[in-house]
């Protein structure tokens, strides 16, 4: 039996654009979705500790971030083939693919690449030099989420996603942040059943009918 999905993100208006979406079709049951807080120190210790617990069948990291690239608009999702760190870190997702796939199939603009976790808002020259590494996104968590994962369930499948807020056109300190920010909120709730896709194939078992389950909404974990 597949078991269900956790689903990480660092804030609450990422929590409430997940929580809303569409989780009818989602494989093991309702997922798992849980707030990190912000940053890598808070992100690695939550994902160590539901991930310790066991009992998912697949890690996403969905939310907002920061495009590198330009031409990237608010919106549009950045779907990672890797993650890395300033300190060498590098967690390459293989099924990331299958995600943006998914994500296109649900009429969304995807974009595939190498995100990069920082530990600060990156603005900037940060930005273009970042991008000229090979990066096309920036976040404050993943990183920390995936390293946990090695550490406490290297087998179990993962992604991570952002959904772009800023560019390096429109840095996150403009008036058009609240637009964008608007419009990446309900491009997330609309990926959802792209996530449910993807957890399905990462499970690697065929799309089977059911019991029905008692309630579709996320659970929330503490």
């Amino acid at each position: 039996m597949t078991a269900p999905l956790l689903v990480l993100c660092a804030l609450g208006p990422e929590a409430w654009a997940l929580r809303g979406g569409d989780w009818s079709g989602a494989a093991g049951g309702p997922p798992v979705l849980a707030r990190t807080g912000m940053g890598r120190k808070a992100a690695g210790r939550k994902a160590a500790a539901l991930l310790d617990a066991g009992g998912y069948g697949a890690l996403l990291v969905a939310g907002f971030g920061a495009a590198l690239a330009p031409g990237i608009r608010p919106g549009e999702v950045i779907v990672a083939d890797r993650v890395t760190d300033a300190e060498g870190g590098d967690h390459p997702l293989a099924s990331a693919p299958a995600l943006a796939t998914a994500l296109e199939e649900a009429g969304l603009r995807v974009h595939l690449g190498t995100h990069r976790t920082a530990d600060h808002v990156v603005r900037g020259a940060e930005r273009a030099r970042l991008h000229a590494a090979g990066a096309l996104a920036v976040d404050m968590e993943a990183a920390a989420v995936l390293a946990a994962r090695a550490a406490h369930a290297p087998d179990l499948p993962a992604a991570v996603l952002r959904v772009v807020v800023d560019t390096p056109e429109r840095e996150l300190i403009r008036p058009g942040t609240l637009p964008a920010g608007v419009r990446a909120w309900r491009t997330l709730r609309a990926a959802v059943p792209a996530l449910t896709a993807w957890h399905r194939h990462a499970a690697a078992t065929p799309l089977q009918l059911t019991t029905p389950q008692p309630s579709t909404l996320p659970q929330e974990a503490s």
